[in-house]
C-alpha cells in the first residue's frame, strides 16, 4: 500500500496521473499541493498556495512515493528565471518535502534533450534538475523522459500544435506520446519491484509500458 505526494496534478501529465491514483486500490493516501485549488476531487489532500513551496510545507503526514509532474515552457513561464524557478526549484523542492516526509521512491517527468551540458537553454535546466535529485541518492529514483507530449492542455503551446503532426511519424524515442501514457506508465514504474537506483525512461519504453499495462487489462 502506497501513500503518494503529487505535485504538478493541475498540469497536463499530471492531471491524468491524480485520475489513476484516485482509482488505484493500492494507494490508501494522496497529498496534491498545487498553486491554485483543483477542481472539487474527493480523498485528496490539496493544499494550495500561489507558492508551492508554501503549500508543500502543509503536507505533514509520511508519504511513500513523489510524483513529480511539474513542467512549463519559457514562453509560458515569462522569463529565464521564472523558468529556472518552476522547472528546477520547484521540482527540487518537491523531492526535498518528499525525503522530509519519509518517502524511498520518486517520480519525476523531465524532457527528452534533457542534458546539464546542453548549450540550449531549456534541455540544460532539464539535466540539472536531474542531477539534483540523483544527488540526493534516493533508494529508488525514475527519470522519464518523454517526447513531444499529446494531450489537451488548458492552454495551447503554439509551436506544439505546428509540430505535433510532424511527431506523430517520427521514429523510435523521438515520436510523441500520449500525456496520459506518460501518467500510466509512471503509476506502473511505481509498483514495480525491480524499480531500485536510478533509472532514465525514455520515451519509446513509456509508451511501451503502458501499452503492455493496456494489454494486461
Amino acid at each position: 500500500m502506497q501513500r503518494i505526494l503529487l505535485t504538478g496534478a493541475t498540469g497536463l501529465v499530471g492531471g491524468h496521473l491524480l485520475r489513476l491514483l484516485i482509482n488505484e486500490p493500492r494507494i490508501t493516501a494522496i497529498a496534491a499541493p498545487t498553486r491554485r485549488p483543483l477542481d472539487d476531487v474527493a480523498g485528496v489532500f490539496n493544499p494550495h498556495d500561489p507558492q508551492l513551496t508554501d503549500a508543500l510545507a502543509q503536507v505533514t503526514e509520511p508519504v511513500d512515493t513523489v510524483f513529480c509532474c511539474l513542467g512549463t515552457t519559457r514562453r509560458e513561464a515569462g522569463s529565464k528565471e521564472a523558468f529556472i524557478h518552476a522547472d528546477f526549484t520547484l521540482v527540487v523542492d518537491t523531492a526535498i518535502a518528499g525525503l522530509r516526509l519519509g518517502a524511498k521512491q520518486m517520480l519525476v517527468v523531465s524532457a527528452m534533450g534533457a542534458n546539464a551540458r546542453s548549450p540550449f537553454f531549456y534541455n540544460r535546466v532539464k539535466g540539472e534538475m536531474e542531477n539534483a535529485l540523483i544527488a540526493q541518492e534516493w533508494p529508488s529514483l525514475t527519470i522519464a523522459r518523454p517526447s513531444m507530449l499529446l494531450g489537451d492542455r488548458q492552454k495551447t503551446r503554439v509551436n506544439e500544435s505546428l509540430l505535433a503532426p510532424l511527431f506523430r511519424f517520427l521514429p523510435g524515442n523521438w515520436k510523441s506520446i500520449r500525456a496520459q501514457d506518460v501518467a500510466l506508465a509512471l503509476l506502473t514504474l511505481a509498483f514495480s519491484p525491480d524499480n531500485r537506483g536510478v533509472q532514465i525512461i525514455r520515451s519509446a519504453q513509456l509508451s511501451a509500458i503502458a501499452a503492455e499495462r493496456m494489454f494486461a487489462k
